[in-house]
């Protein structure tokens, strides 16, 4: 399950009023490969496809791909303001390492990209 903090579903909820009608949207939480530790998160609003999981966390459909799943369980997705910026945030419980931007990670029995030390 993949859960989202009152203010990531604040902003999430106005993103998805801001399209078009539709039931079967949500926040989709993937993984892709890339970056120094080897994964990299993949947010985006998208709709419900074939093999999905949807969860709903705060009124929020939640989708993430069956081979996202294991990488991002029990993940809360968070919304954060700075000086330096405003973005999504992943808090991830299966991270073993991440890069020093955060930008990508790497969990538990994966070999690291990069030539990053295991």
């Amino acid at each position: 399950m993949v859960t989202l903090t009152d203010i990531a579903a604040e902003k999430v909820s106005g993103f998805l009023a801001d399209q078009e009608p539709n039931d079967s949207a949500g926040l989709r939480v993937g993984v892709r490969g890339g970056g120094c530790s080897g994964f990299q998160y993949a947010l985006a609003l998208d709709e419900k496809r074939e093999g999905d999981h949807v969860f709903e966390d705060h009124g929020i459909r939640v989708i993430v791909d069956d081979a996202s799943l294991q990488y991002v369980t029990g993940s809360v997705v968070d919304y954060k303001e700075s000086l330096m910026g405003a973005g999504f945030e992943v808090n991830n419980p299966n991270v073993v390492a991440a890069c020093g931007c955060g930008s990508s990670f790497r969990v538990a029995d994966e070999d690291p990209s990069c030539g990053a030390p295991a």
